[in-house]
Parts: C-alpha cells; sequence; structure tokens
C-alpha cells in the first residue's frame, strides 16, 4: 500500500504557511471541528461526497503519479476505493481557496479504529501482516493508511497540519497505539536491501509488539550485516514517511510484503502514542510557565 511524500511530523507545532500566522497546537482540539492554517482546515470528511473528493485525490497521486495498477472499476471512475472507505473516518486537509468542490481536497489519511474494523471483519494490514500482537494491546487501536497530499502542497506547512490532524483524533478516541503499512517504492528488496536491513537491525518491534508477514508473502528485512550497514546513507533513501514514524519512536514489523499493484515494497509501523502525548503535554507545560512568568 503506497503512501505518499508526507514530511515528518512535529506534533508540537504549526508552521506558517503563505504568510499566514500559525494556528495553536491541537492538543484539546477535536478534529471534527476542523484546525485551521490560513485558508487550509484539517478535519474529517462530513458528507460522502467529501471522501469521494479523498479517493479522487488517492487516484490522482497513486495511480496517476506514482503508475499504481487501477483495477477496471476504479479505472472507470477514476478513483482510489475499497471496502474499508465506508466503515472508515477520512481525515481531509482542505484549501477553502480553492473553492466548494473536488479540488478542495489537497491531502488525506484514512483512519480506521477497532469497531470500523469489525465491520469489515478485519484491519486492511492484515491481508500483509499477522497483527495478533497488535490486536491483543489493551486499550483503542488505530490503523492509518492510504495518505497522500497533492504535487501542490507538498510544504511543511500544509503537512504539518495533517500530522495536526492526527494527533487530535488521537486524544479524541484516547488511541493507545497506531499502526499501519508504510512503502518505500519498487519490487527488488535486493534494490533496497541497505535501508531495509538498517530498519531491521535498529527498529525491530519489540516481540510483544511485533507483527509479521504472512508466510505465503513474507520477504526478509535482514539483506545485510549490520556492521555494513551506513545508517546516514540508509536513512535518505528511506520515504520521509517512514522516517516521520521513526521520529515518534515508531518500530518495524518483521519482513516486508512486496505489493505488485502499488509497485511498492511495504513494511509494518508501529506507534505508541504515549509518545505523541508526552510531546504535547511537554509543549503546554513550557508555553504555560513562560504565559505565567511573563
Amino acid at each position: 500500500m503506497a503512501d505518499a511524500s508526507l514530511d515528518q511530523p512535529d506534533l508540537t507545532r504549526t508552521s506558517p504557511e503563505r504568510g499566514e500566522e500559525s494556528v495553536p497546537e491541537a492538543l484539546g482540539a477535536k478534529v471534527t471541528d476542523g484546525i485551521r492554517l490560513g485558508t487550509l482546515e484539517v478535519r474529517l470528511a462530513q458528507s460522502a461526497a467529501e471522501i469521494d473528493w479523498a479517493q479522487a485525490l488517492r487516484y490522482r497521486v497513486f495511480y496517476e503519479e506514482m503508475a499504481a495498477v487501477p483495477s477496471p472499476a476504479m479505472q472507470a471512475e477514476r478513483r482510489d476505493f475499497d471496502d474499508y472507505d465506508g466503515v472508515a473516518d477520512h481525515l481531509l486537509v482542505i484549501d477553502h481557496a480553492r473553492g466548494n468542490g473536488p479540488d478542495m481536497v489537497v491531502g488525506t489519511y484514512r483512519l480506521i479504529r477497532r469497531p470500523a474494523a469489525e465491520k469489515v471483519g478485519r484491519f486492511y494490514s492484515s491481508d500483509e501482516y499477522d497483527i495478533g500482537p497488535l490486536l491483543a494491546y489493551p486499550g483503542e487501536i488505530l490503523e492509518l493508511g492510504r495518505s497522500c497530499v497533492d504535487a501542490g502542497y507538498r510544504s511543511r506547512g500544509s503537512m504539518q497540519l495533517l500530522w495536526q490532524g492526527i494527533a487530535a483524533y488521537v486524544f479524541q478516541h484516547d488511541i493507545a497505539l497506531m499502526f499501519g503499512c508504510a512503502s518505500l517504492p519498487g519490487t527488488d528488496p535486493d534494490a533496497l536491501a541497505e535501508p531495509l536491513a538498517y530498519l531491521h537491525h535498529h527498529h525491530l518491534a519489540p516481540p510483544d509488539l511485533r507483527a509479521r508477514a504472512l508466510p505465503e508473502r513474507y520477504v526478509s528485512l535482514d539483506r545485510m550485516e549490520k556492521d555494513r550497514i551506513d545508517p546516514k546513507r540508509a536513512l535518505n533513501v528511506l520515504p520521509p514517511l517512514i522516517k516521520g514514524y521513526l521520529r515518534l519512536g515508531g518500530f518495524i514489523g518483521d519482513g516486508s510484503v512486496i505489493d505488485h499493484q502499488f509497485n511498492t515494497t511495504d513494511v509494518c509501523i508501529v506507534v505508541k502514542t504515549d509518545l505523541i502525548t508526552d510531546k504535547y503535554f511537554k509543549h503546554y507545560e513550557r508555553r504555560s510557565r513562560d504565559s505565567q512568568t511573563g
């Protein structure tokens, strides 16, 4: 499954964009209410039409820009869709300067919690990984996927706004664990040997959080000895989204999976959200102290 061009998350602040003032951080905000940054807003989709617009953006990015292979139905409708879209929450970045229609959706992320997954019978990631250890985790869990941003909006400000929306959703629903499949471009694991081996040796999830690629799809991450890896070079090759998850303290599951439809090599990402909570609380404690002494 492809995730397209999301920058590394900074969940404590939003950078100004186009000369606008930065919006307040999302702690305590409800993503259903929307979080603004100039003409941009991040919120959940509020109608079937808005979900359709997100699917149109996904089609443009995944199938037209990244050359994934659509089904005949997707190609006919020029939409990326599956059974999960009807039960998921769809986080949108909207540019109000682009009117009220399909073009206003410039970023999206699909969010699936336990109750939504139960309606389909499984999480999306279970098509690639045995996620039993994640399902056994106490508390609410959240699967992230289908992330993409329009090519004209891949500046730091708009993408950080999308991360602000995720953080607000995490707080609103008391999410304890986030996970999902993230992608490296290409389907030749030998060509990706160094970044895959780097993830295996430096970021492998502990056993109680270690999803494992399904046996029939399992491709080993351990493709190089640890002392042969140049960590800096490996990190430079990794897509920004994966580096962003690692920055949050994310872990990698055991094994990768080749996704021929999306022309990618997928890894399973796991992030404990208490790390996000700590960042927010430390940031707000600092601001509270500053306001009291200012």
